[in-house]
């Protein structure tokens, strides 16, 4: 093992990072029989960073590493607004923390929301947790889901400050119904203080949708732009993620500059020198270029510990594809799941020990323990030596069973090193997609769930409608899905009035003896 680790270790010195494949069983001739197939690749990403039609089905360039390299964009307007953006943002933060924006009350801004789903939450709140302290100027809130219980957990929180609490609402499309609840309900929370969303409102967006008319129209503080090159999930390093992280304190341009030098150095072309075309190609082979697999995230650090849901949304949604580019069905993708060490030791290890062999690990560690010298806690050793030997040990035992790992390395956590991590598994999935053929930077599948969300909206408004138009008569479920000339969705009818009839916005009431599909529905007669 130690002569492969020699022969396989990839470090770099500048980025603080070291990657170690050896412990992923490749024969000795699979890196340079893949040499033909990754100059392709490299090829691909060059014209995909020169402003090629990356994304085919949408027809739209792919560009989210032009944000920390506004030269490469092929557009010098394109360059321009990227750098007048992040230029904006900082005055923007620069001007709520001197206090010159205030809220309506006249004090100082001391939190911030974030109301956004999917890559506007999960981005951002995994790079706020990651590199908040104490010291932060502002503290971070966030609304990521529409449920009304989860909103209210919040509200609660920032009920005595909300005039000094600033909101972000973010959705690329300005049309993101999650978002637009989440927005609304913020709205009624703000006006029942007696206080105007508006006027605490910041809104991110792609300029001219309905959400940016709608920030124009009310006069919200600041607007800042989405572009139709960046993709959601690939968006933190864009006003998504920066705004926030900028009034948190945190150092964005740490962060812009370590995604940029992590770029740089996966750009090269010599593969045995590229840590993302190495990583890449180790998927490929684990993977044998199908889908079916999953990779299992072991960051040993509990400022890493919401990476894995991060990495949830970037690798499944680029990669679980039931299409490839030329129209075969190949259901590709990669489950990503994860805990955090050494908590998995205690969780689900004894799986990947001894149940089925259907996954590989990536362990991240990080040397740096904290900041300043640790106390000898026991066996001449402080907490940080035992981590680390929690996830030596872990990583022995896989392989002792013969279960594949890749062992990520950071020298410490802070912005630029956070930026090379998200370089790294940004141009890895994309590398990957190039590999297998696929288009990453489309997601239907999640259009088609919008949409049948949007029809079983209808059909609820249909069932209330008819109850309320005959009040005081009872239906049962079959009998009110035969009404509405709905048999096939008979059981959609069902889950729809059960949880009416739980809420009591809406009036109706469940007569039987409990048993949702045995109820008879009604409205009472007023």
């Amino acid at each position: 093992m130690w002569e492969r680790y020699k022969q396989y270790l990839f470090h770099h010195e500048h980025l603080g990072l070291t990657l170690d494949i050896s412990r992923v069983p490749f024969p000795e001739d699979y890196l340079p029989s893949m040499e033909g197939k990754m100059a392709e690749i490299y090829e691909q990403m060059a014209e995909l960073e020169g402003g090629a039609i990356a994304n085919p089905d949408e027809g739209r360039m792919v560009g989210h590493y032009w944000l920390r390299c506004p030269e490469l964009a092929p557009d010098p307007a394109i360059a321009r607004e990227i750098r007048e953006t992040v230029a904006a943002i900082k005055s923007f933060a620069a001007r709520v923390h001197e206090g010159s924006i205030r809220g309506e009350k006249g004090r100082a801004f001391i939190n911030y929301l974030v109301i956004g789903i999917g890559g506007s939450s999960l981005g951002p709140r995994f790079l706020a947790d990651a590199l908040g302290n104490g010291e932060d100027k502002l503290k971070g809130y966030f609304i990521d889901n529409t449920d009304p219980d989860g909103m209210d957990r919040v509200f609660a929180q920032l009920e005595t400050d909300l005039d000094r609490t600033l909101t972000i609402v973010i959705s690329k499309s300005g049309g993101t119904v999650e978002t637009r609840n989440g927005m609304e309900e913020t709205r009624r929370f703000y006006a029942r203080q007696g206080l105007s969303l508006p006027n605490h409102g910041v809104i991110i967006t792609q300029r001219g949708s309905k959400l940016d008319r709608l920030g124009r129209e009310e006069k919200w503080l600041a607007a800042f732009p989405m572009w139709d090159w960046v993709g959601g999930r690939t968006s933190v390093l864009s006003a998504v993620g920066l705004l926030p992280l900028a009034l948190q304190g945190i150092d964005i341009d740490g962060l812009l500059a370590g995604a940029r030098e992590g770029d740089r150095v996966s750009r090269r072309k010599n593969t045995r020198d590229n840590p993302a075309a190495l990583m890449t190609l180790m998927w490929y082979w684990l993977t044998k270029g199908q889908g079916g697999r999953q990779l299992v995230m072991l960051p040993y650090k509990d400022r890493l510990e919401l990476f894995t849901k991060y990495l949830q949304q970037l690798i499944m949604e680029s990669l679980g594809k039931e299409k490839d580019l030329a129209g075969n069905t190949v259901h590709q993708g990669l489950a990503v799941l994860g805990n955090k060490g050494s908590t998995d030791q205690h969780s689900y290890v004894q799986q990947l020990l001894e149940g089925p062999d259907n996954f590989f690990v990536t362990f991240i560690r990080v040397l740096k323990d904290r900041e300043g010298p640790s106390p000898i806690i026991a066996e001449n050793s402080t907490s940080g030596d035992y981590l680390q030997a929690f996830l030596l040990g872990t990583r022995k035992a896989l392989t002792m069973k013969g279960r594949a790992s890749i062992t990520i390395s950071l020298r410490e956590l802070n912005s630029f090193s956070l930026g090379v991590l998200l370089s790294l598994f940004e141009r890895t999935v994309s590398m990957y997609a190039f590999l297998v053929n696929i288009n990453a930077y489309h997601q239907p599948a999640v259009e088609l769930g919008k949409k049948s969300a949007g029809e079983i909206i209808a059909l609820k408004n249909r069932v209330v409608d008819w109850l309320n138009r005959h009040p005081g008569r009872s239906f049962g479920v079959e009998e009110l899905a035969g009404e509405l000339g709905q048999a096939e969705e008979t059981e959609t009818v069902a889950q729809i009035l059960q949880h009416l009839a739980v809420n009591p916005q809406w009036g109706i009431l469940a007569e039987g003896d409990g048993h949702p599909l045995l109820n008879r529905y009604l409205v009472i007669k007023k």
